[in-house]
């Protein structure tokens, strides 16, 4: 059995606490309506690949984290702080709670066939239940030490305050500080300014966490299987998030078929979008869902393809343009926040439509987190007990695809044998 015994708890402090006048962080409208949720990632280091000196104990990696956490919250101050009212991030000396623990087994057992409930379990809180937190918490750390000696760094920040982004640019800026570089990384904290907070309270919607027993998996879309799949489409001529998200939504609604019709969202990353373009280190959530119309899928499924579904994927985006930007920081920004969300609903409303939710984190720079001892084995995410959601990422090599796809238990079993997806994932592991 599996035993992850927690060694330590304590709470990590800015080493430098932020002046009285930044001491309550105003979120942004887009932060207002960011789901009630964390965003977790788990960085694995194995113990061959750690390039420190054989002196070097777990207590020496314990403190040179803290420390290095301790400065780069001079910076992400917002982080250590606790969300109140839908409204501001309050730093009142509460800081980041830090856990560590000892795991009762080697590293590569994780790495060559990832239990996800198992995984789940590296992490500082559930993600997905903020009700079973007793404070909410920006930001909590779980440090897991392995038998072989290998390491895995559980990260949870809010959603309230941060999007995929945001956190890829906090591991950056911690490892940066980590490694003692002369880069110091300080992101803006000025997005309330772009998109104005309203007086708005927003729940989660009820059925988004499935009452139905979901399944997350992995599935490994190499460079070479990749390779393959594109060149089947347009001669090549779509990226490699188009490929992944196209050969899913058609293996899902022909499998599946449990609607009459499917349709597909994208988180678009607003950074690039803005003009001028916005700085990437920008705190918060900065993005929203680009929405394909529906397509009819019963007797016809066979006839789509993947060009089609692309294309209806890149209609979809387009629409996020700088138009669209200026209206979303204008007097009805709320509105024009709000509707893609009223779309998807409105489709759910009349029945028949199954929308696949997919989000991409394959440009994060996840694999270049070194702390001072190398760069991870492996990046993951966890277990989403919502249905229908898919996560991109990269692999280590940074020309393949691991997607986390999450389905009610039922249509996982079906879905897995498509003859059509099989013939493009990879049967290796990917660290």
């Amino acid at each position: 059995m599996v035993k992850i015994e927690t060694i330590s708890a304590e709470t990590i402090k800015p080493s430098m606490p932020p002046p009285s006048e930044l001491r309550t962080f105003k979120i942004s409208l887009l932060d207002q309506l960011a789901p009630p949720l964390y965003v977790p990632v788990i960085l694995f280091y194995s113990a061959t690949a750690l390039c420190i000196d054989n002196n070097t104990t777990s207590f020496d990696i314990s403190n040179h984290l803290k420390n290095s956490l301790s400065k780069t919250l001079n910076h992400y101050y917002p982080l250590a702080g606790r969300l109140r009212q839908n409204a501001t991030v309050d730093y009142n000396n509460e800081g980041v709670p830090f856990i560590e623990a000892k795991v009762n087994l080697e590293l590569s057992e994780i790495l060559e066939n990832p239990n996800m409930d198992l995984v789940q379990r590296f992490l500082p809180l559930d993600p997905y239940n903020v009700l079973l937190v007793k404070e909410l918490v920006i930001t909590a750390v779980q440090v897991n030490y392995f038998e072989c000696g290998g390491i895995a760094i559980g990260v949870c920040i809010s959603h309230k305050i941060a999007d995929g982004a945001t956190v890829a640019s906090f591991l950056s800026a911690w490892s940066a500080n980590a490694n003692g570089t002369s880069e110091i990384i300080v992101p803006r904290l000025d997005s309330a300014s772009l998109f104005p907070p309203r007086d708005v309270t927003i729940a989660m919607p009820s059925g988004v966490i499935s009452k139905e027993k979901t399944l997350t998996k992995r599935f490994i879309f190499d460079a070479q299987k990749l390779a393959l799949l594109r060149a089947k489409i347009a001669n090549g001529a779509v990226t490699r998030v188009e490929a992944v998200t196209s050969r899913i939504w058609k293996s899902a609604f022909v499998t599946i078929q449990d609607s009459s019709s499917s349709m597909v969202t994208h988180v678009v990353n607003l950074r690039a979008r803005m003009s001028p373009r916005m700085h990437e280190q920008f705190l918060g959530n900065i993005w929203q869902l680009a929405v394909t119309a529906p397509i009819l899928t019963k007797h016809e499924e066979s006839k789509l393809q993947l060009g089609e579904l692309i294309s209806e994927i890149r209609t979809s985006i387009r629409k996020i343009n700088g138009n669209y930007i200026r209206m979303l920081q204008g007097d009805d920004g709320l509105l024009k926040a709000c509707e893609s969300m009223k779309e998807v609903r409105q489709h759910f409303m009349k029945g028949g439509v199954d929308c696949y939710r997919f989000s991409s984190w394959t440009r994060f720079p996840f694999y270049e987190t070194n702390f001072g001892w190398g760069n991870p084995t492996w990046v993951c995410t966890t277990n989403v007990p919502i249905k229908n959601v898919v996560i991109l990422m990269s692999t280590k090599s940074g020309d393949g695809i691991e997607a986390w796809v999450t389905l009610a238990e039922d249509h996982m079993a079906s879905f897995e044998q498509d003859h059509d997806l099989l013939e493009f994932i990879s049967t290796r592991p990917s660290p």
